[in-house]
């Protein structure tokens, strides 16, 4: 059953990231930080910690580092706060998936506004529009545009 272990990782995202904002100290760790997700293990001795930092690279990698100092506090607080036998073992990652999504809308930008460029060439050369999936006006029976069937 994966429930235990779900409702869990809820209860450990949401501590530690009360803890990057109000109750770590270390000037290491980016309050532009934040928990995006949490995965703990089937018999709950390992929770995966997965972190996202706004910013640079290195300001990432400090804030790391900071968490991984401060892993025995954060494991505390952890254990004070649930009421269970066994508290899971915290590891920290980064998790890049944030900043891999932006690059990839930036890169979907950039091609779409490739796309547009080379239509209106196209277009003040007289050449008809190509048709794509993404421009094609549906038409109703009697071939007005606007309304399909």
């Amino acid at each position: 059953m994966r429930y235990r272990p779900e409702r869990i990782a809820t209860i450990v995202r949401r501590i530690i990231g009360e803890a990057i904002i109000s109750r770590l100290s270390d000037p290491r760790i980016s309050h532009l930080a934040s928990v995006t997700r949490v995965r703990v293990s089937e018999d709950l001795a390992h929770a995966d910690v997965y972190v996202s930092v706004m910013g640079e690279a290195l300001e990432a990698a400090a804030t790391l580092r900071g968490l991984e100092s401060a892993q025995g506090r954060i494991q505390s607080m952890v254990a004070d706060a649930m009421a269970i036998r066994q508290v899971p073992m915290l590891r920290f990652h980064l998790d890049d998936s944030i900043t891999r999504g932006n690059e990839t809308l930036r890169l979907i930008a950039m091609s779409t506004a490739e796309t547009r460029q080379c239509e209106a060439r196209h277009a003040a050369q007289g050449h008809a529009p190509q048709v794509s999936p993404g421009n094609i006006i549906a038409s109703d029976d009697e071939g007005t545009p606007g309304h399909s069937a």
